[in-house]
């Protein structure tokens, strides 16, 4: 079995501020960083860092060298990402004294995905291999049914939740990674009990991760609901934590684990990653997780 991530690849701009600027106010920011990111990024390097081999497919554009470097150092096959003229995909990032965040996302070469790059990427991918997607770049419901239609199995993380999902099929994902508000939007309903509920109605053949912030996760698929709580550190960064989340638990799905193991795995490398700043930078390698003693 293969493992491709078709998804963004950004450029970070990573701001210190005091507090999350509102609606008028100037302010000035105390640091700024540049990192390599993008949720798609990200997830392909938490899975490459958590022992999976995996392919990521996608869209890079000027000054995007170093996103390809990135990918190459942290062991993710480049083979299926392409450079095309016009500004890099990238992101605005205020962090605040709290470690909180807001982001403003600049698609760029990340909009630029074409059917036939899709058809191009998807036929090097058979019946029984495993796609996972975000909701950065575009072309998302033509990618969905082209990889249903090979047999593959997908996982979607429905981030940013926005229109382009509403002209997908839902129902050919075999798995959802979702956070409370993403819950909400696809659902309706803001209790995670009845996010889970609900989701279940719409999508009965579909397991779910529902994260839940501080109040740890919830796993819920045919064969019950399991919860994690969080192990707590001194949080930093909280920019890349979903996305450890979710490339360790696919991990442990396709290293066979239990569930309730998984979502530890899971919750332990989150916790790593926002003890640190940054992104890409912030996710841990396997062995540090393991060893970590939360």
């Amino acid at each position: 079995m293969k493992v491709l991530n078709f998804g963004s690849l950004n450029l970070d701009y990573v701001y210190q501020v005091e507090s999350i600027l509102i609606p008028g106010e100037t302010q000035a920011a105390k640091n700024r960083n540049t990192f390599c990111g993008g949720k798609g990024l990200n997830q392909s390097i938490a899975l490459a860092k958590a022992g999976i081999p995996v392919y990521h497919a996608g869209m890079i554009g000027d000054g995007g060298e170093i996103l390809l470097e990135t990918c190459k150092e942290n062991g993710v096959n480049t083979e299926f990402i392409s450079k095309i003229p016009g500004p890099c995909g990238h992101t605005v990032i205020q962090v605040d004294k709290n470690a909180q965040n807001c982001i403003l996302l600049f698609g760029g070469a990340n909009r630029s995905i074409t059917r036939e790059f899709v058809d191009s990427v998807l036929s090097s991918f058979e019946k029984g291999d495993l796609l996972l997607l975000q909701n950065e770049v575009n072309e998302l419901d033509y990618i969905i049914d082209a990889a249903y239609e090979k047999g593959m199995r997908i996982i979607l993380n429905p981030s940013p939740y926005d229109s382009a999902l509403e002209a997908c099929d839902l129902s050919k994902v075999s798995l959802f990674l979702v956070n409370e508000i993403e819950g909400f939007q696809i659902t309706g309903e803001k209790e995670p009990e009845k996010i889970l509920s609900r989701i279940k109605e719409l999508y009965p053949n579909a397991g779910i991760v529902l994260t839940l912030g501080g109040d740890g996760s919830v796993y819920q698929d045919e064969t019950g609901i399991y919860h994690q709580g969080i192990y707590k550190v001194k949080a930093v960064d909280t920019t890349a934590a979903g996305d450890t989340f979710t490339g360790y638990f696919i991990s442990s799905i396709i290293d066979g684990m239990p569930v309730q193991e998984g979502l530890a795995l899971a919750a332990k490398a989150s916790a790593i990653a926002v003890s640190r700043p940054g992104a890409t930078a912030s996710i841990p390698l396997r062995e540090e997780v393991l060893s970590c003693g939360l």
